[in-house]
């Protein structure tokens, strides 16, 4: 009987480690490869480190706060903070309504043809956003391109896609967009197919057409996909990099300048890495924010739907 204790006993402490076990190198590696440089470059933003500082630690000094007051004064950064904030009113509620109305449209298609639309929406999603943005480069030029030679052909005048402020980010918007569909469709359509039919069975006995079935229980029924979808690309255009950094190096006069690549320039461009760090937590607390915000709103929505 002893020994059967003895037998459960090691069991129990086995069965008691296993998810330990499981976890515990998973969380090793989000500790050393995440929350330490995190920690890492916190207190770099309050120091002055640059180029010289890597090779001799004794010549970075401790800053304080400065670091982030010269951020949120730096005109550059203000003009950045600006330009985000256009990509991102304008590019969020492009992203969701065309992703969400493709999933619809592949979603309800019978024809085979919408089988095949889904591999061609999601393919930009899964292919090289350096390619990409080479390509695009390319069909947004101004004298060769493909763009402004289609709208000659048609009598109209070229546009300056990459050369005008306000142009240059509508266009950038563009190419975001279209590379954002396919992985959103794609949630989307995995929420639409975990809808249970008995709704629409029960729908179609009250006689409810096919566009009353849309508005009435598929799109209620996708309020935590498109919430998902809203965090998750709120939080992407926030940190809006690949495509300006790529096409518009930032310009025409810092008009495409994200936040995302002012950190950049100012961390590996120009050695500044205090000073990169300090825009790196302002906009990671920004981030924090929306997304307490979005809940917030959620959960409202919740309250009051139930």
């Amino acid at each position: 009987m002893d020994v059967y204790r003895k037998e459960v006993c090691i069991i129990m402490r086995g069965t008691r480690r296993a998810p330990y076990l499981f976890t515990g190198p998973t969380l090793i590696l989000l500790a050393v490869f995440s929350l330490l440089p995190i920690l890492v470059a916190l207190v770099i933003s309050f120091t002055d480190m640059n180029l010289a500082g890597l090779a001799d630690f004794s010549t970075v000094r401790f800053v304080g706060f400065k670091n982030y007051v010269d951020v949120v004064v730096d005109p550059i950064f203000l003009q950045a903070i600006g330009n985000t904030l256009f990509y991102v009113v304008i590019g969020v509620p492009l992203v969701i309504a065309f992703s969400l109305a493709v999933a619809l449209l592949i979603n309800y298609g019978r024809a085979r043809l919408f089988k095949a639309f889904r591999a061609i929406f999601y393919m930009p999603s899964v292919t090289n956003v350096v390619a990409i943005a080479v390509v695009w480069t390319y069909l947004y030029n101004p004298s060769l391109g493909l763009f402004n030679y289609i709208l000659n052909q048609l009598g109209l005048s070229s546009v300056p896609w990459l050369t005008e402020p306000v142009t240059a980010k509508l266009s950038l918007i563009l190419l975001a967009l279209w590379r954002a569909i396919g992985l959103n469709m794609i949630i989307f359509i995995a929420a639409i197919k975990g809808i249970p039919k008995t709704y629409y069975e029960a729908a179609q006995l009250d006689g409810a057409g096919a566009w009353r079935q849309m508005f009435s229980i598929t799109i209620p029924l996708l309020s935590y996909a498109i919430f998902f979808v809203s965090v998750t690309t709120m939080i992407g255009w926030l940190q809006f990099f690949e495509e300006p950094f790529i096409m518009t190096k930032g310009g025409p006069l810092d008009g495409t300048t994200s936040v995302a690549l002012f950190i950049y320039r100012n961390g590996f461009q120009l050695s500044h890495f205090g000073y990169a760090a300090a825009g790196s937590f302002i906009l990671f607390f920004a981030i924090i924010a929306i997304t307490l915000i979005q809940f917030r709103l959620q959960n409202k929505n919740d309250e009051a739907g139930a």
